[in-house]
């Protein structure tokens, strides 16, 4: 097998484009700052016979899935701590696998908090896989045994592994490291990242799976950034407080996790800072943007259903080696901090799961800054671009004086008061498959029954024009809701909200809500017409009816003089008569899903 560096160097000539030299395709990073930190103690020597893939190349280059594997099972076969399990298949067929590190043998102690990490939700984004190697080999062989005292830790080495596979060096042209990076999205082309609601795929079905089997403690889901050049190696954050729904949890990962964390990573040599965005990318002095995450991200839906999320990007400026070993310091300390503070999180987690009241269903920019933050900024000048006729932004390597930088969020939008229950149709298979998914709790009928339910009616829907993460998404102009007794065939199912999932089965179920169902186009049927009427018949009927009634006449010619294509267009004209009739079909455009109020 030839080394990783050296079949980085044969991909970098087989991928050059034909008759250019590779050089000329490899993006002009800005300068890269020297870095040395005490966290470099951790790598293997040469010559250790359990030196991890990544570190024989002096933490340059990443192995491949079938290497990455085999080096798993060779350690779990030479320690009692650590085993190795299959919970799912990609769309390509391979093995998705879970590393168990446990001193509780094959049932894990629920008295333990569970710590739940994923690498390579985006494979190109890999380092957290280099860094679990090396941790799970030192708490497995090289005395750190003690971190599973009070923990169990599960780790996901590769979670889009066919996109890990899809390898080469030009995947990631902003990012310094490794030689050759995986693929963003899935087999299916799939962005797993975006599908945490929809969970279209066989990937994150099987990550439910694991959340519902494991219920986690604290899931951490590891990246690597976009965008800005600053200080800082390795930035984190979770839903923020006026954000979340679960805000017990996020007080504690402010107040408890970051002060540990932060501390760890400092005495390591490494500059931890806050998981923001730039407002524009282009103007990085315009200020920072830290806005309510959509639930189809990792910590959004973590945060929804109350299991604390955290999102890490270290920095893609920074060298490889240098993030590998900052995500290999904030697993040790995450660890410790769930060893050593893990039931004030259960007091947490018990807080969020039990809490009632109104919920923030959509969310919008707000205009002015939420606050303010320090941050560590990178020297940077703008040029006029000959090649994109407008001003660039060029960063210099080095550090800029730290200052206060305003931060933008985002502000509420719609609130509701959650129902008692919503009731889905076992004509909407699909929709209760993915609620079971979830782990969400539901309640099956066997008989037919009459419900009185709140339901809703949308207005001028829209789908995208074009497709997005494999579904057509669906917008619509406006919402009313009609108190109706509906007839719920054998099947359906009453989903409570008195449940630990209530809030995320709201947000999958209020077609308000940015990632819900409907949104994402999971009811396409109630966007069509089937039933129609011929204008010689709505003609004569219409004009009976603007005659004997004034009210609809003043309407219909409000709507005309408000409305010039309305008005010349004799088939919309009619149809808005038609559905002023009792033959209009009374289902058209009804969001099929049942709201049961609570009794008052």
């Amino acid at each position: 097998m030839k080394p990783l560096a050296a079949a980085a160097l044969i991909a970098i000539a087989a991928v050059a484009h034909a008759g250019q030299p590779a050089d000329l395709d490899r993006a002009p990073l800005p300068p890269e700052q020297p870095w040395h930190g005490a966290s470099e103690k951790l790598i293997a020597r040469p010559g250790d016979p359990w030196i991890t893939p990544s570190e024989t190349t002096g933490l340059t280059a990443t192995p491949g899935y079938a290497e990455t594997r085999a080096w798993l099972e060779r350690l779990a076969a030479a320690s009692p701590l650590i085993r190795i399990e299959t919970f799912g298949r990609t769309a390509q067929g391979r093995d998705m696998i879970v590393v168990i590190a446990s001193k509780d043998g094959a049932r894990l102690d629920p008295a333990k908090p569970v710590l739940l990490v994923q690498a390579g939700i985006h494979a190109g984004e890999i380092d957290g896989k280099d860094a679990g190697l090396m941790l799970l080999r030192d708490i497995a062989l090289r005395g750190k045994a003690g971190l599973l005292d009070k923990v169990n830790f599960l780790f996901v080495p590769i979670f889009n592994i066919d996109g890990h596979e899809r390898t080469s060096p030009y995947n990631r042209p902003n990012q310094r490291g490794p030689v050759s990076q995986g693929w963003r999205t899935t087999g299916q082309n799939i962005n797993l990242n975006r599908d945490y609601m929809k969970a279209d795929t066989p990937e994150m079905t099987a990550m439910l799976g694991l959340f519902n089997r494991y219920d986690p403690a604290l899931y951490m889901d590891l990246h690597v950034s976009d965008g800005l050049d600053f200080q800082y190696d390795i930035t984190y954050g979770y839903q923020d407080t006026p954000y979340a729904q679960s805000p017990a949890s996020s007080r504690w990962l402010q107040d408890v996790y970051r002060v540990k964390a932060d501390a760890a990573l400092t005495a390591a040599g490494h500059v931890p800072g806050p998981l923001v965005l730039a407002v524009d990318d282009r103007k990085p002095k315009d200020g920072l943007y830290l806005p309510r995450f959509p639930a189809n991200f990792s910590h959004g839906y973590g945060d929804l259903r109350h299991m604390p999320s955290i999102l890490v990007e270290d920095h893609a400026l920074k060298p490889y080696r240098r993030r590998v070993l900052g995500d290999y310091v904030l697993l040790e300390a995450t660890l410790k901090t769930l060893a050593s503070d893990g039931a004030t999180l259960r007091q947490a987690i018990a807080a969020d799961r039990a809490q009632h009241g109104p919920m923030t269903i959509a969310w919008a920019p707000r205009k002015d800054p939420v606050r303010t933050v320090r941050f560590l900024p990178m020297q940077s000048e703008t040029y006029l671009s000959p090649a994109s006729g407008g001003q660039e932004v060029r960063w210099l390597g080095k550090p800029a004086p730290a200052a206060e930088y305003p931060l933008f969020g985002s502000q509420p939008a719609d609130s509701i008061t959650l129902p008692a229950a919503y009731w889905i149709s076992a004509t909407d298979s699909e929709v209760i498959e993915r609620l079971r998914r979830h782990g969400i709790r539901m309640e099956r009928i066997d008989a037919p029954r009459t419900v009185h339910v709140d339901m809703i009616r949308i207005r001028d829907p829209k789908l995208a024009a074009m497709p997005l993460e494999g579904r057509v998404p669906v917008t619509v102009g406006g919402f009313a809701h009609e108190a109706r007794d509906e007839i719920f065939p054998a099947g359906s199912v009453r989903v409570p909200t008195d449940q630990p999932l209530g809030r995320l089965a709201a947000e999958l179920l209020e077609p308000e809500a940015e990632d819900s169902l409907f949104a994402w186009g999971f009811f396409p049927a109630m966007l069509q017409r089937t039933e129609y009427i011929e204008g010689y018949v709505i003609a004569p009927m219409g004009e009976a009816m603007l005659a004997r009634s004034p009210a609809l006449k003043a309407e219909f010619e409000a709507k005309l003089k408000a409305d010039p294509a309305f008005a010349a267009s004799p088939d919309e004209r009619l149809t808005w008569l038609y559905s002023h009739t009792r033959y209009y079909d009374g289902r058209y455009l009804l969001y099929p899903v049942g709201r049961e109020m609570a009794a008052r």
